[in-house]
């Protein structure tokens, strides 16, 4: 056990001295500082419910969006969603809420796809960079398996991917808070669920929201960790690894008239679409969709251990 924590303290150290992962996270900050500047127009524009009079500035927005709607109904749906989410409001004697750091986290978990990105190029090249700069031999000739040097590879890939979510959320909460302010620690939002209208807890849809594309990340994780002990370039399993994830979905629409279509991988990595949605095929459930993704995961670990214990490198 001892032998493991070394390695994985030695990798942990090893990917954050390079100034590729601080250009990341430097990236990655100044991408929400951006998008947070662009949030504040929606900021000022929730600000005029903040008065005594917010009642009326609803019946009165209301009334507008209807003359609107005369006019012009190309917008029709969400004219009428607004109009339907002002009634909700007002029904139930809510005051909308201003804009504060709590939504701006909420609606940026799309973030979360850098996070994934930045993996995917950490855990493509934890392997396949030991073999191009000839370092996989001073790890092999240590009294260590193989096993437990990939392992502790593994979970250096995981650790990565934990402290750049951790990063993003508890970066942008500042950023937001900062900007926006902070209504209370138990924020409640309005949301259209199941098309209809309640009032819902933002840290509980944040938890939600973030919780289920972790599942992607894992996956997408694993799959360019294998891809690195298979080939010993970086650069072709960052390039493969990429195109596959951002394919992914594509992939799956293409081939969405084959039944067999859902037991593609990405086919069952949105965990949303049973949740805010409905299956992308028939017969898939969450049941089906965590099953599939189990044996794609034991088949990705599998494979990556075959190719690192039994590679020879002697001659490399």
């Amino acid at each position: 056990m001892s032998n493991f924590l070394q390695l994985l303290v030695n990798e942990q150290v090893k990917l954050y001295i390079r100034k590729s992962t601080w250009i990341m996270y430097i990236l990655l900050g100044v991408i929400v500082i951006g998008l947070a500047l662009l949030a504040s127009f929606e900021a000022e524009q929730t600000e005029k419910y903040q008065s005594d009079n917010w009642r009326q500035t609803l019946k009165d927005e209301n009334a507008e969006i209807k003359e609107q709607m005369k006019e012009d109904d190309i917008m029709h749906d969400f004219s009428t969603n607004q109009i339907e989410k002002n009634n909700f409001y007002l029904d139930n004697g809510i005051q909308p809420r201003s804009y504060d750091a709590w939504q701006f986290v909420l609606e940026h978990k799309f973030l979360l796809s850098l996070v994934s990105l930045f993996t995917i190029i950490v855990a493509s090249g934890i392997i396949a960079n030991e073999f191009k700069w000839g370092t996989i031999k001073l790890l092999l000739i240590r009294p260590i398996t193989r096993t437990t040097i990939l392992a502790s590879k593994y979970v250096s890939v995981l650790l990565f991917a934990l402290f750049t979510l951790l990063f993003l959320l508890i970066f942008s909460w500042l950023v937001g808070a900062l900007l926006f302010g902070v209504n209370g620690m138990d924020p409640q939002m309005v949301l259209n669920q199941t098309g209809e209208f309640t009032q819902v807890s933002i840290i509980n849809q944040m938890a939600e929201g973030y919780g289920l594309q972790l599942i992607t990340l894992v996956m997408m994780a694993t799959l360019a960790f294998m891809i690195s002990a298979i080939f010993r370039q970086s650069s072709l399993a960052i390039g493969i690894a990429i195109f596959l994830m951002l394919s992914g979905s594509p992939i799956v629409s293409f081939l969405s008239e084959y039944s067999w279509a859902k037991y593609i991988l990405f086919a069952n990595t949105n965990m949303d679409q049973y949740i805010n949605g409905s299956p992308l095929f028939e017969g898939m459930s969450l049941g089906f969709s965590i099953i599939v993704l189990a044996v794609y995961y034991v088949i990705f670990i599998a494979v990556t251990w075959t190719f690192f214990t039994k590679r020879d490198v002697a001659g490399h």
